[in-house]
């Protein structure tokens, strides 16, 4: 059962105009990690996943990821449109942040923008924004979007969502 979308304010996106299959493009935004007063990430040239009913995804090119915080992790998964996903984990002195974040060595032909870029998830971390807006991770224990106020939803992971 397709929910119904919510309402958008001037300068909203739905996830619900977003494509099935998905997409990635590049993104502006200004997309900063931090954690335990380490900037983990900054950067202006994120990669942005779009897919209907979820929040963006935001994959860093490693240049704009702190040096040393990634530490490869014994985890994988697949997607269906992107392929074959390695985690890593964030290490910040004796804090590590197991499996936070991900990437696709080889994507797709669709999704190879995605290449040696590693996206995160936003609960871990003391602080995410997009363009200076703390964002709210998406619900559940695998998705990655991050919610700001420029999306409405509703969105995929809250419980019920799994057929969407």
């Amino acid at each position: 059962m397709r929910p119904r979308p919510d309402p958008t304010s001037p300068g909203q996106e739905s996830v619900w105009a977003y494509p099935r299959p998905a997409i990635a493009e590049p993104s502006g935004a200004h997309i900063l990690i931090e954690h335990a007063g380490v900037r983990v990430a900054d950067t202006l040239a994120s990669i942005r996943t779009l897919e209907t009913s979820h929040p963006p995804s935001y994959y860093i090119p490693p240049a704009d990821i702190a040096p040393g915080v990634l530490r490869r992790a014994d985890a994988g998964s697949f997607c269906e449109w992107k392929g074959a996903a390695v985690y890593w984990d964030v290490v910040i002195g004796d804090i590590v942040l197991p499996r936070v974040g991900w990437s696709y060595p080889s994507p797709s032909r669709a999704f190879g923008l995605l290449r040696d870029h590693v996206a995160f998830y936003a609960g871990p971390f003391d602080r995410c924004s997009v363009d200076g807006e703390p964002v709210a991770p998406q619900a559940g224990d695998f998705y990655g979007g991050w919610i700001t106020s420029q999306l409405a939803g509703p969105f995929k992971g809250v419980p019920g969502s799994r057929g969407w």
